[in-house]
């Protein structure tokens, strides 16, 4: 059967340099280019997809966030990080929440392939001497889909009753999950939450695209 490989990225610069590597890793493959987390989500749910080359910035998405809610939904799909950000932390932490791989944008062609490959047979790829975990990761990961989107408003500064009106829910359904979500971030207060959920954010550097 014709492999299929899902790329999300907004550049399409970079789209075009990921196929190009995808094809000497996967020749024949079936390449779908997506420029948003939303595209990227229609092309898997068509099924048959065997890895996902994953930005963390797009117009619809931005940090590890989308990581973590596509692992939920696709436990054994293979996803590998493309990101503009060469901070260990990032690896560190894309690994922590499940990626296959963390592939800079800044490396070569070469070496894109190359973990590509290494994930194609398997084994993850990450560049040596990220740091370990975190613990403050783990407990976010613990959250239910429901908790997270309602942590994602605390972010955004919304009162319960705009979170209930926004997610359709009632307020003390809210209130229930808030004291979930802080039990289990090991926090006090709303704003604790908001510190430790601030490990999902990347920052967004320049990058070109990859050279060979």
């Amino acid at each position: 059967m014709q492999p299929r490989i899902v790329i999300a990225d907004d550049h399409p610069l970079f789209r075009g340099a990921l196929a190009h590597a995808v094809a000497r890793v996967w020749p024949g493959a079936a390449v779908f280019e997506a420029s948003s987390a939303a595209e990227a989500r229609a092309a898997l749910q068509a099924g048959g997809a065997e890895c996902l080359l994953l930005d963390l910035h797009m117009a619809d998405s931005s940090g590890l966030s989308v990581l973590m809610d596509l692992r939920q939904d696709y436990p054994a799909l293979p996803i590998v990080i493309v990101s503009a950000s060469e901070e260990p932390r990032v690896a560190a932490a894309a690994a922590q929440l499940g990626a296959a791989g963390f592939i800079p944008k800044s490396a070569s062609l070469d070496a894109i392939r190359e973990g590509l490959a290494a994930v194609q047979g398997g084994d993850a790829w990450f560049a040596e001497g990220h740091a370990g975990e975190d613990d403050d990761l783990a407990r976010i990961a613990s959250l239910t889909p429901a908790q997270r989107r309602i942590l994602a408003g605390i972010r955004q500064g919304l009162l319960n009753k705009q979170i209930a009106y926004e997610l359709s829910i009632s307020e003390a359904t809210v209130k229930a999950h808030i004291t979930a979500i802080l039990r289990k971030l090991g926090v006090g207060s709303r704003t604790q939450a908001v510190l430790v959920a601030a490990k999902l954010d990347v920052d967004q550097p320049v990058a070109e695209p990859a050279q060979a």
